[in-house]
């Protein structure tokens, strides 16, 4: 006889995955810990990595840090939900926990690029997704050059990145809202009011 399953005070039936995409210089973490800070529920997903701890970094915060052989066995028995390689470094988001945090009803919030979303989507077609443009690929330049962190050369070659990255999202099939951040207060309360339709939506129709 199976044991019931275990319910804790604060869990509810609202639980849901969101993604938040976006290209670099957009605003989307900004946007994405705008949303995490005004919904009580909200969870912010760290994602395991195989880059090497700085002396800022904290476990379990920022990333969960495992090495090489670890990551590839987690890979392996199907412990990502999604997984990403960037300058010769892996990440990926643990599924058990994300899976975990849903049932429990909140809101887990995934930053992640487009090939992440697609990723997800696959394993998981109900999480709810959100998109951020920039207001013209012009101000994107812009918003890149005013963070004064590169030279020209990498920063054409990051807005070469961000549109490619744009024409993927639009392509994919997989964002349920594109959000154009023009002004970021007004795309961070947007955002929220988004996620707060979407979850009285199911709630409405027994998701």
């Amino acid at each position: 006889m199976s044991q019931p399953e275990r319910r804790l005070p604060t869990d509810t039936a609202d639980g849901m995955l969101l993604i938040i995409s976006g290209p670099s210089g957009v605003g989307k973490t900004t946007i994405t810990r705008g949303v995490e800070r005004s919904i009580p529920d909200a969870v912010f997903s760290v994602s395991c990595t195989t880059r090497p701890r700085t002396a800022a970094d904290v476990e379990g915060v920022d990333y969960r840090f495992v090495d090489d052989a670890t990551f590839e066995s987690m890979k392996a028995a199907g412990a990502f939900l999604e997984t990403a390689g960037i300058y010769g470094k892996r990440y990926g988001t643990p599924k058990a926990w994300v899976r975990e945090q849903v049932r429990r009803g909140r809101l887990v919030i995934l930053e992640i690029d487009v090939a992440g979303a697609v990723q997800v989507k696959g394993q998981i077609p109900e999480a709810f997704s959100i998109f951020v443009l920039p207001p013209s690929e012009e101000t994107l330049l812009q918003r890149l050059r005013d963070r004064k962190r590169e030279d020209e050369t990498a920063i054409q070659k990051r807005f070469g990145e961000a549109q490619r990255e744009i024409a993927a999202a639009r392509a994919s099939g997989v964002y349920d809202h594109f959000l154009v951040n023009s002004d970021l207060d007004a795309s961070i309360a947007r955002a929220v009011g988004l996620v707060l339709e979407e979850r009285r939506r199911r709630k409405t129709d027994g998701r």
